[in-house]
């Protein structure tokens, strides 16, 4: 079978070696992103504490008791800070979010910090299309330490917690 695509200069597609039973024809693959992740192996804290301005570094020094901060570190909105200090922190592209982050990459209501019964912090994805990752694995929901970077579509948010906790 010859198909003419139109093209300027003549361009015919020639099928004859294809296979004629449609099932043979399935070109479907399969392409596994995880290993583009934003971080491949654990940093130690103070190469993660390093990436901070002196600015940053005090912010964090002097956060309260029972509270914590997301700072993005690299990529977009680099610098942005984030300090979570109630119960339920939504984070997505809905601008109502306490953490609003404005890219196709966030579902609208993405994920939430949750305070756990004993006072840390969890993160919990919400159902999103993109899914959320916690330092570089795809997770439902999981506890936060200090060090962890989450990513939320494009973004990535590494957590701190202060000395006073």
């Amino acid at each position: 079978m010859r198909v003419s695509l139109g093209l300027k200069g003549g361009g015919e597609v020639n099928d004859s070696k294809a296979p004629k039973d449609p099932a043979e024809r399935d070109l479907t693959s399969t392409i596994h992103l995880s290993a583009l992740r934003s971080v491949p192996k654990p940093r130690p804290l103070e190469e993660i504490y390093g990436f901070l301005s002196s600015e940053e570094r005090e912010i964090v020094s002097q956060l309260p008791k029972n509270s914590a901060m997301l700072i993005v570190i690299a990529g977009p909105n680099k610098g942005a800070r984030f300090l979570i200090d109630s119960e339920e922190t939504t984070i997505g592209r809905d601008p109502k979010s306490e953490i609003f982050l404005d890219d196709v990459t966030v579902s609208r209501t993405h994920a939430k910090i949750e305070r756990t019964s004993s006072g840390e912090f969890r993160v919990k994805d919400l159902g999103s299309l993109n899914g959320s990752y916690l330092n570089a694995h795809p997770v439902s929901e999981s506890n936060l330490s200090v060090g962890d970077e989450i990513q939320i579509g494009k973004f990535r948010l590494t957590y701190f917690k202060g000395r006073a906790n």
